[in-house]
């Protein structure tokens, strides 16, 4: 089987899909290219990809539709990183809560990029034992990804899985900030917003539903998933 690393570059901007092709193809990069987003949920939904490189802003389907339909219809969970002008906390919330994994605000060095990528790939790669994790009412299977509540099923994003397979097997304890960080993107990491987001994005998914909360924010100290003290 290949190494090479499958890429969609999905942009409607050509000379940034230039650059990106060109700087990926010269390091054996394998890629693929859409210049809207029908084509490039196309593509995605068709064949399988390491990783998918989606603009926000696209004709016929924007990214953040691109982004849901891949999650919710295709069940397609190739990590995605984003790629947009936006950067307000609202439009990385906006992102990430439609499944996105990661985020880089335009301009970007290609460099970062690339780190990106691997750190993402990195990830990818980690296959955690076949366990059925529980707290409460709340199951994870490591094996299938699989999450329900109160035998509801739940859609989590890979970083969204990550997270909550961390804070479930640590449980009750309390897992800091730096932790969390530094187990799900290594030293290479995002801004200061992007763990906010996405706790804000799992705390809706797996409590804003059901009755009792699960998911608390332990004030200077980190996070934990368990019943309320």
């Amino acid at each position: 089987m290949s190494n090479t690393t499958r890429v969609l570059i999905i942009e409607d901007h050509k000379d940034i899909a230039e650059l990106l092709y060109d700087y990926f193809e010269r390091r054996d990069y394998e890629l693929d290219y859409a210049s809207d987003g029908r084509m490039g949920f196309n593509l995605a939904s068709q064949n399988e990809y390491d990783i998918i490189l989606l603009d926000l802003m696209l004709p016929e389907m924007d990214g953040l539709e691109v982004c849901r339909r891949l999650r919710e219809e295709s069940r397609n969970y190739t990590p995605i990183l984003m790629l947009t002008a936006r950067d307000t906390l609202e439009d990385k919330v906006k992102g990430l809560d439609s499944g996105a994994d990661d985020y880089l605000v335009k301009p970007f060095e290609i460099l970062e990029l690339e780190a990106r990528i691997k750190a993402l790939m990195r990830r990818k790669g980690q296959v955690s034992q076949q366990e059925v994790l529980q707290v409460g009412d709340l199951e994870l299977d490591t094996g299938t990804l699989e999450v329900t509540r109160a035998e509801q099923q739940i859609y989590l994003s890979p970083i969204g899985l990550k997270i909550l397979t961390i804070l479930m097997k640590e449980s009750p304890k309390v897992v800091s900030r730096n932790q969390l960080e530094h187990e799900i993107w290594g030293d290479i990491l995002p801004d200061s917003d992007t763990l906010r987001s996405h706790m804000y994005n799992l705390r809706k998914q797996i409590d804003k539903p059901f009755e009792q909360p699960l998911l608390q924010t332990i004030q200077s100290r980190g996070y934990r998933i368990g019943d309320a003290a």
